[in-house]
């Protein structure tokens, strides 16, 4: 499968220039971020991509849109591909505001509040790639599988920090990495 983080959000902006959490709720990507999902979008039109599971989080949702449009497959929204609940960033919106916004994509199997409460531990992060790994290495089609999500996820399943707008393959089958640094 490919695993593609997200175009950058005015809360990256912000938190690179800053290195502080801008307060900033369930952001939106910036001119730049819209402009890293097009490419994307380009760069995937020739990937076999047949399926595109998303986070829940906006940035992922308008990351993905565009991939989707060009490619013609389903979206099917799961939060268990969501960031590591750590920033005010991570805190997201409730399914009836999304489901406005994406009216094509299926909310109905994830609760209205779908985000954890306080902070998350990176172990509970590492057992969330640990099930999702498991699910999708069930499946005989993973290789057509689109997951568009956040650095703390992927870094969670492959054990690599990506770049807003960067993507890298990822076998479900392999073992996960024996060693995760949680530095930005």
């Amino acid at each position: 499968m490919i695993l593609l983080r997200h175009g950058q959000s005015e809360f990256n902006l912000h938190f690179t220039a800053t290195r502080r959490d801008p307060g900033i709720v369930d952001p939106k990507l910036t001119p730049l971020g819209h402009s890293q999902a097009r490419e994307a979008a380009a760069a995937l039109a020739g990937a076999g991509i047949r399926r595109i599971i998303v986070s829940p989080y906006t940035r992922a949702l308008e990351t993905a849109a565009p991939i989707a449009a060009s490619l013609g497959v389903p979206v099917f929204v799961n939060p268990i591909v969501r960031e590591r609940y750590a920033f005010t960033c991570d805190i997201g919106s409730p399914i009836a505001e999304l489901a406005r916004a994406w009216p094509d994509h299926d909310f109905t199997a994830i609760e209205e509040v779908w985000w954890p409460p306080v902070e998350e531990p990176a172990a509970a992060v590492l057992a969330r790639a640990a099930l999702f790994r498991a699910e999708m290495a069930a499946l005989a089609d993973w290789r057509d599988t689109l997951v568009v999500s956040h650095w703390g996820f992927i870094l969670a399943m492959t054990g690599t920090s990506v770049m807003n707008g960067a993507s890298l393959r990822c076998d479900p089958t392999a073992p996960p990495p024996a060693e995760i640094s949680w530095r930005h």
